[in-house]
Order: C-alpha cells, then sequence, then structure tokens
C-alpha cells in the first residue's frame, strides 16, 4: 500500500519509493537522504501535524507537512 509521508501515523514504518516536487526542495530532500530505498519510521507529530519528526538512516530528521506531502512510501508491515 502507497502513502504519503504526511498521512503516516506515529509508529509507522515504510520505504520510500518516490519523491514529487521539483528544483530546490527536490534536492534538500535528496541531501537529507530522502531517497527511494530508504526506510523512514514516523516517530512524532507536532499540534496540527507540523512538522514531523522522522529517523531515517540512523539519524533523526524533521520535516515540514509541505514536504512530507512529497514523499511516497510503501508501508511496512
Amino acid at each position: 500500500m502507497i502513502k504519503l509521508l504526511s498521512e503516516f501515523a506515529i509508529g509507522e514504518k515504510g520505504i520510500v519509493k518516490a519523491v514529487a516536487g521539483e528544483g530546490r526542495i527536490r534536492r534538500r530532500l535528496f541531501d537529507m537522504g530522502v531517497t527511494p530505498g530508504a526506510e523512514i519510521l514516523l516517530r512524532k507529530k507536532a499540534p496540527f501535524a507540523d512538522p514531523l519528526e522522522i529517523t531515517l538512516r540512523g539519524y533523526e530528521l524533521t520535516l515540514r507537512k509541505t514536504e512530507a506531502e512529497l514523499v511516497s512510501l510503501e508501508v511496512k508491515a
């Protein structure tokens, strides 16, 4: 099942399938390690779900909801 990172529930894991967007924002996500094949765990959501804290490649990363809406993941069971 494919979902956007912004739709994940706390504790949910997934594998990055695609990163949408163009230009600077897409490059920024790639530079932070959000690339196809990477495993992501949603750790926390701030009030109103912005920002999100994820674990990626062994480190914690905070993303804005607008950035999380660009990342498609396959949900891991």
